[in-house]
């Protein structure tokens, strides 16, 4: 059985969605209920309900993006982005993650080419938020002073993940969330055309993110794709100058300490 399997359910969630409109709906029902429940004054209403529903979720998962929109601009977009991607499932938590690709194709967002990006940073932030707890093991570290240390790998903290971006997007979600850097600094860093990679994580309850070097990004992206610590060195190695800067013990104690990474465990 299909959702197609239910014509007058999809006629109704088109109508709501602002994909159609009440006569579509007649078809499905008696003459004389259909000019009681479906009338246009009520749809508007379905049709309002919907639309703050979908500001209020999408304004918790992205905060920065409402308050670099705005609140009007912001509100616009959550109600078309409504319409084209209406949630399938019923915790609204869990929707709003194609955000960053609806607006990057947004031509009235255009001359703003970072608010992907943004989007992109908050959805991770917001999603590391519900990620699965990662137990540390911090007795596992001895096993990479061990002879056979060639196929261990890093378990890194829950909701480890990258973005790199040709925008200075840490700094633009840290000026507004923090403080820190300025708002001033950060657009000028966005005037600029800084790029910068970002690292999130949680620790403890709380969603972090920062600036992360080309090195450490070279070295959790390999860790992410369940590749041994030693390759992934290598592949940090190969950057050149950019590895020289890079002191791996002491990012492992920072790490550590941060709850970035909870232990050594075999490659997946």
């Amino acid at each position: 059985m299909t959702r197609d399997d239910f014509p007058e359910q999809q006629a109704l969630l088109q109508a709501v969605l602002g994909a159609g409109d009440a006569s579509a709906l007649l078809q499905w029902l008696p003459q004389g209920r259909a000019a009681q429940r479906l009338n246009e004054r009520g749809l508007l209403v379905y049709r309002a309900n919907g639309h703050a529903l979908a500001e209020r979720a999408l304004a918790a998962a992205y905060p920065v993006l409402f308050q670099f929109m705005g609140e009007e601009n912001f509100a616009m977009l959550a109600r078309h982005f409504w319409s084209a991607h209406p949630p399938s499932r019923g915790d609204m938590a869990c929707w709003g993650e194609d955000l960053a690709g609806f607006v990057d194709a947004a031509p009235q967002l255009a001359d703003e080419p970072c608010l992907g990006d943004v989007a992109r940073l908050e959805w991770l932030m917001h999603a590391t938020a519900t990620a699965a707890d990662v137990e540390a093991d911090f007795p596992s570290f001895a096993l990479l002073a061990s002879e056979d240390a060639a196929p261990l790998s890093l378990a890194l903290g829950a909701g480890v993940a990258l973005l790199a971006s040709a925008s200075p997007v840490v700094s633009i979600v840290n000026a507004h969330l923090l403080g820190q850097p300025s708002l001033q600094e950060a657009g000028q860093r966005l005037a600029a055309g800084c790029a910068e990679h970002a690292l999130v994580w949680r620790q403890g309850f709380k969603p972090c993110v920062r600036p992360s070097s080309a090195a450490e990004h070279k070295l959790i992206e390999t860790l992410l794709a369940g590749r041994a610590l030693a390759e992934a060195l290598d592949g940090v190695d190969r950057l050149g100058e950019e590895a020289a800067a890079f002191d791996f013990n002491i990012w492992l104690a920072a790490a550590v300490q941060t709850g970035l990474v909870c232990g050594a465990c075999p490659c997946q």
